[in-house]
């Protein structure tokens, strides 16, 4: 597992180097695995799963030892639920190869979806909160629906 990377999308290398705190950025993670994992979660919640048209040259494909454990489960988790087949976390290369191309196919969605939030922000933590902050809002409003049968008892 550790041989395989995980590829970040060419048109979406500028935004994921901007997301990570720098001498140059004040971006909001720490690392590059961070960006990609809350992406995929994006990606997950949106189910939008981009294929990439093309890798980063600027940016290095991450190596899956770079992964801790939880999100390694997050990878495999994310890989069982898309494909329905439990061999899918099978130690040879083609199942690595196909849980490595779904969690990157989220991240990039996921990208997308920031890359459109964070259009025109110069303060991208405080988007990216007031993002959070308003699905959250949308889910509460989501799980209260009006029944009216609760007036005709």
């Amino acid at each position: 597992m550790a041989a395989n990377r995980i590829k970040i999308a060419q048109d979406k290398a500028e935004l994921v180097k901007s997301l990570v705190a720098s001498k140059d950025t004040s971006g909001i993670f720490q690392t590059y695995v961070e960006v990609m994992v809350f992406a995929a979660s994006l990606g997950v919640k949106y189910k939008k799963r981009v294929p990439l048209e093309g890798s980063s040259k600027d940016l290095s494909p991450l190596r899956q030892d770079y992964f801790p454990s939880s999100f390694t489960m997050l990878i495999n988790l994310l890989a069982i639920t898309e494909i329905q087949d439990i061999k899918i976390l099978g130690d040879d290369e083609i199942s690595d190869d196909q849980r490595i191309h779904t969690f990157e196919e989220y991240a990039n969605g996921g990208l997308e979806i920031l890359k459109n939030e964070l259009r025109g922000a110069v303060d991208y933590s405080e988007r990216i909160l007031l993002f959070l902050k308003h699905q959250k809002t949308n889910i509460h409003e989501e799980t209260e629906e009006f029944d009216l049968s609760k007036f005709l008892s």
